[in-house]
């Protein structure tokens, strides 16, 4: 695994976030990475935000109480509905709501939807702030971040941003309301708040975190692998490894011969795209990996 990337004095735990189009085995890298730093005796946290997540799945230990300890020095989450709801509530939720409640009649569970569908990456940012502020607490040395798939990764990187534009015109929105029984500076300084928020959030991706992309070598892959690059250096987020999954070593059939030809072309196209990466290429196993014993293996190959 590149080790590139310094880490900030205030990032008490290393972050690494893996991402990839859905299906491309980024879970299993991701747990096996895990499943490594864990193994060298650091604490270490391999953490979910994926909507439907499989991290549990592959260490074959369900998470009864969050975080869960999986073995020794090493522990999952995974980050649903209910978490992001108590982390809007806990920063800005209760406070928006008191504004806006004054000048329309809306419930509060309402008006929790009614904000997720003005800002459609509200949970994603509420995600991002419960990773960094994880790195910053005294527990955890490593956290291994299983994103969701590869076009929700992308919108979580747009949230920041996004959110930074929205509050430009804020103020200007949000003044000319003008409630009778409220003053504007408590709604201005939420909307600072809340922009200081979308910065440090910015800050800990550029700054904090080691992305790791997951593909495996077929068209489709190599085309979105091309797209989340682009997104990444488009905000200053460097690639610390790539990992070309599913790569088949053994072609002893005819079916494996031709797939293996196909898989030639893409495997091309990546390392002289990607030249200047570390890459990784992880094999295609014949059996399905799961647990602690499968997952070793995986990780003998990530770090030989």
């Amino acid at each position: 695994m590149s080790q590139t990337k310094k880490k900030p004095d205030s990032a008490k735990a290393t972050v690494t976030m893996f991402s990839g189009k859905g299906g491309v085995g980024k879970t299993t890298c991701a747990a096996a990475t895990a499943l490594h730093f864990a193994s060298s005796g650091q604490k270490t946290l391999a953490i979910s935000t994926d909507a439907t997540p499989s991290l549990s799945h592959i260490f074959s230990k369900p998470v009864l109480e969050k975080p869960q300890m999986v073995k020794g020095s090493l522990y999952l989450n995974e980050l649903g509905t209910d978490e992001v709801e108590q982390m809007w509530d806990e920063k800005f939720g209760k406070e928006v709501y008191d504004v806006f409640s004054t000048f329309v009649a809306i419930d509060y569970t309402q008006f929790v939807e009614f904000t997720t569908s003005v800002l459609p990456g509200l949970s994603d940012e509420m995600m991002v702030d419960y990773i960094r502020e994880l790195s910053l607490n005294d527990g955890w040395e490593n956290i291994v971040w299983d994103t969701a798939p590869l076009g929700q990764t992308l919108a979580l990187l747009h949230t920041p941003a996004m959110l930074v534009e929205h509050l430009k015109l804020a103020p200007r929105i949000y003044t000319r309301l003008k409630p009778s029984n409220i003053s504007k500076e408590p709604i201005l300084n939420i909307i600072s708040r809340w922009q200081k928020l979308s910065a440090d959030e910015m800050d800990f991706l550029r700054n904090s975190v080691k992305f790791v992309l997951v593909t495996i070598p077929e068209a489709l892959a190599v085309e979105q692998l091309e797209s989340v690059s682009s997104q990444l250096h488009r905000y200053g987020l460097r690639v610390e490894q790539l990992i070309i999954n599913n790569v088949i070593k053994v072609d002893d059939s005819e079916f494996l011969k031709t797939k293996a030809a196909q898989q030639k072309k893409y495997l091309t196209i990546i390392h002289e795209r990607y030249a200047d990466i570390p890459i990784v290429e992880v094999p295609l196993f014949p059996y399905e990996l799961r647990g602690w014993d499968r997952l070793k293996e995986v990780e003998e190959i990530l770090f030989p």
